[in-house]
């Protein structure tokens, strides 16, 4: 039983969907306890700091296993397993795991020896006893984070397109657990370097629970580097372009990070905190959702296929709106209490929780746009085409990065406008790509396209409004928010009318995601059918069931 339940295959979408989002949810949780310890243990001021040295660390893996894995290596891995090449597949896998850790290590090694000159380039507000931090701990996270983080990536990405999506959501479940260990236990005698080698300890957790799990589908791994091989200069080509686009995408978080410190090491926290909260709907579904398609639109665009591809498409898109929308109404609306229930320690004060709560609100208006953009980034994958998403992107950071600039330097606005910028880039970029991939497939049904949008639209919209009203009222005339529990209950009562208002709008325009939802949801019960979904030898799994 335990064995299947972690090497069976989860092959229609929505079912593998489910077993992401079941580990995100999990991993997002995780996170939002981890920085309730971190706010409970430290102040925003130190947060900073902490934030800010993960910036040349995630340089290096955004560029090298965001960039390989997405992009390029489970699309061409899949069409091996496709045309049942296992044993080719092996080797491309080998040699692309190879070239990413000697790639990988020369960057390590060259921002370890300037992370002194490079950290004083991006935090310029920090000074003093706060810039000598943040170095050590940037150069810890490069000597002993970036490696195990890469090469489990491509692990995952061997996982996934063997449609095994358990073990892979499970890894980034336990590096978070590798984080709280580090908090819990080490902060007495380490203080802020305990979450430091915590995330060390998350890292190796998150490369080695993947590895027998690979091991068992007879992966047997080579030191060689083939770079003759087909496989592995296909992979080359798609991921450069993907490369060129996070290179400037982190040149995007980088000026975010500038920016947030020249105003204090308070805003860069509040930055990274809102920040994390808003992640958790585009993690938990749209993500999920995203990544459990990819297999499925890859194996398509191998058909050419493209009636199936783009009804795979549309209804993937509208599943992540669906789930979504919801949660931009209120963290938007309940930006506040939610701010102050996950974050609301001792020392994280007022001030701190109403800017931290305008900045959840600036990224929400987004998260729409932030879900649709993990989908059709992955389609373009799909089909093989890096360069039109990569081209997207930076137009897209571009505008960002110059919106950024004259909030903060020109207009003078707090660090909330960051998100304002974020969110008008992430719309201006969804909408590229749509059109783009529109005319790539040949057109989209637009009335199939658009007509359960705007009626999701419709019903956020209500569920806003009623929302609202609730929210002001028991506010002021029944809960007294300064105590916890009450806290809870005003947050619980007002979230649960709000979604129930939501169901019923949604039901009573029939909008059709409803409905699939509701069937899938007799699998919730049975959660062995979830998990152990038999596998099918060949073709497509379905979109929904």
């Amino acid at each position: 039983m335990l064995k299947n339940l972690f090497r069976k295959s989860q092959t229609s979408i929505l079912s593998a969907a489910f077993v992401i989002a079941a580990m995100v949810a999990t991993s997002r949780v995780l996170g939002l306890v981890r920085d309730r310890l971190l706010t409970a243990r430290f102040t925003t001021d130190e947060l900073g700091i902490y934030f800010a040295a993960f910036r040349i660390p995630n340089f290096v893996f955004e560029i090298m296993a965001m960039g390989a894995v997405s992009v390029a290596f489970i699309p061409v891995f899949t069409s091996y397993i496709y045309k049942g090449k296992k044993e080719e597949a092996y080797r491309v896998a080998s040699s692309v795991i190879n070239l990413g850790v000697i790639i990988s290590f020369i960057f390590s090694l060259v921002l370890f020896v300037f992370a002194d000159q490079i950290s004083k380039f991006i935090t310029p507000g920090f000074k003093g006893e706060e810039l000598t931090l943040m170095i050590s701990f940037t150069r810890i996270m490069i000597l002993f984070q970036v490696l195990p983080l890469i090469v489990g990536s491509f692990l995952t990405g061997i996982l996934q397109s063997f449609k095994q999506f358990l073990i892979p959501a499970i890894a980034p479940v336990v590096y978070n657990v590798g984080i709280i260990i580090g908090i819990v236990f080490l902060t007495p005698v380490l203080h802020l370097y305990a979450p430091v080698v915590g995330v060390v300890i998350g890292a190796f957790l998150f490369f080695l629970i993947q590895v027998p799990f690979v091991l068992l589908l007879n992966y047997r791994h080579s030191f060689k580097i083939d770079i003759k091989e087909k496989g592995v200069r296909e992979i080359g080509k798609l991921m450069l372009p993907r490369t060129i686009g996070m290179a400037a995408s982190q040149i995007d978080s980088t000026v975010d990070l500038i920016l947030a410190s020249l105003l204090s090491t308070r805003s860069v926290s509040v930055f990274y905190l809102a920040q994390h909260l808003q992640l958790l709907p585009v993690g938990l579904f749209a993500i999920s959702i995203a990544q459990a398609a990819l297999p499925n639109l890859s194996e398509e665009s191998m058909k050419e296929n493209l009636v199936t591809f783009k009804k795979s498409f549309l209804t993937s898109l509208h599943q992540i709106f669906f789930l979504i929308f919801p949660f931009s109404v209120l963290f938007i609306v309940l930006r506040i209490p939610i701010v102050r229930l996950v974050f609301g320690a001792d020392r994280f004060d007022w001030p701190s929780t109403v800017l931290t709560g305008k900045t959840l609100a600036y990224f929400s208006i987004s998260l729409f746009a932030q879900g649709a953009i993990q989908l059709l980034s992955r389609s373009f994958f799909a089909l093989h085409d890096s360069k039109t998403p990569v081209m997207a992107a930076i137009l897209s950071i571009v505008i960002n990065v110059v919106l950024s600039v004259v909030f903060i330097v020109f207009l003078n606005l707090p660090v909330y406008a960051l998100a304002l910028s974020t969110s008008i880039a992430s719309i201006l970029n969804a909408l590229a790509l749509l059109i783009l991939l529109d005319i790539k497939v040949f057109h989209f049904d637009k009335f199939a396209l658009l007509k359960p949008f705007v009626k999701i639209v419709f019903a956020s919209m209500v569920t806003a409004f009623s929302t609202y009203i609730p929210l002001k009222l028991l506010d002021q005339l029944i809960f007294d928010t300064t105590r916890t529990f009450e806290l809870i209950l005003l947050t619980g009562t007002v979230s649960t009318f709000g979604l129930a208002i939501y169901l019923f709008m949604a039901w009573f325009l029939n909008i059709e995601e409803v409905a699939v939802f509701l069937n899938f949801a007799k699998k919730v019960v049975k959660v062995k059918d979830l998990f152990l979904e038999p596998s099918k030898e060949t073709g497509v799994g379905e979109i929904s069931s």
